[in-house]
């Protein structure tokens, strides 16, 4: 720094700290991945998107390249982060645009400068996949995408909903609707899976419509396959806010952390399974440190109740033990580990297999068991709060093993008189 370039006159340890204070800005960049479906209504999570940014008067360069119909997906957005007080732009680069040359507005210089200097990126949800062949094909970035890298690095925002979330990964889904399929390991280069913008970096995984969709069962597949040991899952409606270690859920539900880290599979077995994995749930207002493990719950959920199942003090809400014949259905890991954490019992147990022949698979009868159940650190929080029944669960054991499931899975009553 030249000296004439100082107001006034700075000490050498003055002046470090200056530097110190500039340069942790400058890191301090910030990815939001919404699990799909946000609602615009839902003033928490856009205020918080603007607020992140910077607050009122901020500049979003907003990406509609994943939509079907890029001009009025980017039109809502564009309403939605305008009414918390940003200046939004929509970057007309997308496939399905009408009347406009992706070519020329993907490389136009002045367009790519307007991206430069946003101070946030908004990518809205639709096939992840044209993120990633618009602005990475073959792999390799455009000069959009440094871009959007650029205003990343300088410490600003980077949100995307549903597709705009799965992008964050180093790794992505690309396209598997069907999560017992790739339990059962249909997971291919290029077709289920592909390479992601990396934004939240190569250590953590992103998954969205989560808890909706059951999408945990295809998450574990991945996260194995690719040696990933963090993976977090967003629900729909609801965001994180990742900033370096620091994950903070936001919305109208929560987000489901799963940990590989200890975790170990049979080699043997012919099919997915996995031993040690462990599950944590973190309801809205919850954040998580993804160093150290730690997580603090809402400011709610702390005022009100502590469930440590160990304690011997410990009474009990739930005393029956549900068995899930379908383990990947709406929300139903969250509610099984919610009952487990606040119950007698030591673990539940239940399935997910193929109802009904799916063309190409040709594993019809192979299903999978899962096993939740309590570890010494097993604990967590519960409010009535927010206006219903809602748990945070920390740590909480999984285990997946491949199971041949019965066919017909079971029979009519008759009349036997």
């Amino acid at each position: 720094m030249s000296r004439s370039l100082l107001p006034f006159s700075l000490t050498p340890r003055l002046l470090a700290l200056v530097l110190s204070l500039a340069a942790a800005g400058a890191g301090a960049q910030t990815a939001i991945p919404i699990g799909g479906a946000l609602k615009f209504d839902n003033d928490a999570v856009w205020k918080r998107i603007v607020d992140e940014a910077g607050g009122p008067g901020v500049r979003f360069a907003v990406f509609a390249t994943a939509a079907g119909n890029p001009q009025r997906s980017a039109g809502q957005i564009i309403e939605a982060l305008s009414r918390q007080g940003a200046v939004a732009e929509h970057i007309p680069v997308a496939p399905r645009l009408k009347d406009v040359d992706l070519a020329k507005t993907l490389n136009d210089p002045a367009l790519i400068e307007r991206v430069r200097t946003a101070r946030a990126v908004y990518f809205s949800g639709g096939a992840q996949e044209l993120i990633v062949d618009t602005l990475q094909p073959g792999g390799q970035p455009t000069e959009m995408l440094k871009a959007i890298w650029e205003v990343y690095r300088k410490g600003g925002v980077v949100a995307g909903t549903s597709a705009g979330a799965a992008i964050m990964s180093t790794v992505m889904f690309r396209d598997a609707q069907d999560s017992m399929q790739v339990l059962k390991g249909r997971l291919r280069e290029g077709k289920e899976i592909d390479r992601g913008l990396g934004f939240v970096g190569p250590d953590l995984f992103i998954d969205q419509h989560f808890l909706k969709r059951g999408r945990f069962g295809r998450m574990l597949p991945l996260m194995q396959a690719k040696g990933y040991k963090l993976g977090l899952g967003v629900e729909e409606n609801s965001a994180a806010i990742i900033k370096g270690d620091s994950v903070e859920v936001i919305g109208a539900k929560g987000a489901l952390l799963v940990d590989l880290g200890a975790s170990s599979h049979d080699a043997k077995l012919p099919a997915f399974n996995v031993r040690g994995a462990q599950l944590t749930y973190l309801d809205r207002g919850d954040k998580h440190d993804l160093n150290t493990g730690q997580t603090t719950p809402a400011p709610q959920k702390a005022r009100d109740l502590r469930i440590n199942p160990h304690a011997a003090d410990f009474k009990p809400y739930f005393k029956n033990k549900p068995f899930y014949p379908d383990m990947l259905g709406d929300t139903t890991i969250v509610n099984a580990m919610g009952q487990l954490l606040d119950s007698p019992h030591a673990e539940v147990t239940g399935l997910a297999f193929t109802g009904q022949p799916v063309e190409g698979d040709d594993k019809p009868d192979l299903g999978f068991e899962f096993r939740l159940h309590k570890l010494p650190a097993t604990m967590g929080w519960f409010t009535g709060g927010f206006g219903g029944e809602d748990y945070t669960v920390v740590r909480m054991g999984l285990d997946v093993t491949p199971v041949r499931m019965q066919r017909p899975l079971y029979e009519r009553l008759t009349d036997k008189r």
